[in-house]
């Protein structure tokens, strides 16, 4: 740790501040500035300055931290450097200046005094990549160019997003995303060939979307089967799939609880009501899925069982808080079974979708266990969830049934 107090001319100082500065700008080692201790008048903060690429010019990105609000201003590297130069030392006090390989603060005292710290990174802080594409869209995994969202009235027909299906849009690309980030984590894509069923498809906007981004963006050979109980909305789907020539995906009329599934990959339910996420899972399980992706939603199985323990009597007296209880409950014992037949689950609560204001994801993932440590693990986890069952007093849960009969 380097300290130059105040003997040497505080011009000298802030000197010393802003050629480190320009030198990490010159060689692309900028990470962050921070300008903070505010004496002005505004209701100000805080200033952050990262650098970013907008339309392939370098500039630096400042905000301004307000108590309410933010706002930003880009400013290219001349225009920047005279405005820190006119704020330092005047309205803010302390400048904190992050390279890849140094952190440097300059501070001034009340009587203008500046003095400079330096702290050399450690190996892990040098390496650490300058992020400038501070403008770039977020990753997208599909294209609006791409016909099916035309089809399905997502673009019109120059392939610009309608505005009204923004929202689904962004669903779309959230759930790829999660979608996409499991398929990583399996051998499906080593092995090359997936076939995957999108129970309760809809209009089918995510199974259209699944569809394209493992036969046009992963290039695989990729089988995509919606069940929809509604026979005309199963046409529909299906003609779709005819207008636009598209091969490795069909939609059949039925339901999660008598479809006859065989050799399924993946497994998605979305807004499988009640215990129609339990068949879901169970058909998952059942037919040695490597991906299981449920959305459960409307829990009734488990609150007309439960027995508030005493201590929580205060807390669950309120039906609202009962059904919030039973929903955590019917969902946790639901993500413990999946783990103790072999996945790894994340519970979590997913974009939210046209039809709820919440939604929970189920996101369970076959493990790659040895049979003796997936034994063990059974074992720990059902003891662990009779122990639930007799704590809030339930007899029954659907999904613990269905796979006593596979035993």
């Amino acid at each position: 740790m380097a300290v130059y107090h105040a003997s040497a001319e505080t011009q000298h100082v802030v000197q010393d501040f802003f050629a480190q500065l320009q030198t990490a700008l010159q060689q692309d080692q900028l990470q962050k500035v921070v300008l903070s201790k505010y004496q002005g008048q505004e209701p100000l903060q805080r200033i952050t300055l990262r650098p970013v690429m907008i339309k392939q010019q370098a500039l630096l990105s400042f905000v301004y931290t307000y108590k309410t609000n933010d706002q930003t201003k880009n400013f290219d590297y001349t225009a920047a450097l005279a405005e820190l130069t006119r704020l330092a030392g005047s309205e803010f006090k302390n400048l904190h200046l992050l390279t890849a390989s140094h952190e440097i603060q300059l501070t001034f005292s009340k009587k203008g005094k500046a003095a400079l710290f330096s702290h050399k990174l450690q190996n892990a802080a040098q390496e650490a990549a300058v992020n400038k594409d501070h403008n770039r869209e977020k990753q997208r995994y599909l294209t609006l160019e791409r016909p099916f969202l035309q089809e399905l009235g997502i673009t019109d027909a120059q392939h610009k997003l309608i505005p009204a299906m923004s929202r689904k849009w962004k669903q779309i690309n959230k759930f790829i995303e999660i979608f996409s980030r499991a398929l990583q984590s399996t051998d499906l894509i080593k092995q090359g060939k997936v076939h995957v069923a999108d129970f309760g498809s809809g209009k089918a906007y995510l199974t259209f979307a699944v569809h394209d981004y493992l036969r046009h963006t992963l290039q695989l050979d990729a089988k995509v089967t919606g069940v929809e109980l509604r026979q005309e909305l199963v046409q529909l789907c299906n003609d779709t799939a005819c207008k636009l020539d598209l091969n490795g995906i069909d939609f059949q009329q039925g339901d999660v609880k008598h479809f006859a599934a065989q050799g399924i990959n993946i497994m998605i339910a979305l807004h499988a009501c009640d215990v129609a996420t339990d068949y879901a899972i169970h058909m998952g399980i059942r037919t040695g899925s490597d991906i299981i992706m449920c959305s459960p939603c409307c829990h009734k199985q488990i609150r007309p069982q439960m027995h508030s323990p005493l201590l929580l009597q205060p807390l669950l007296q309120h039906g609202i808080h009962l059904g919030q209880e039973a929903e955590m409950i019917t969902d946790s014992l639901r993500a413990m079974l999946l783990e103790a037949w072999g996945y790894d689950t994340q519970v979590f609560e997913f974009i939210s979708l046209e039809h709820t204001s919440k939604n929970k994801m189920i996101l369970a993932v076959k493990n790659k266990l040895s049979r003796e440590k997936k034994a063990e693990k059974y074992q720990k986890i059902m003891a662990q969830i009779q122990a639930i069952k007799e704590f809030y007093g339930i007899k029954e849960q659907c999904l613990e049934s269905l796979l006593a009969e596979n035993l």
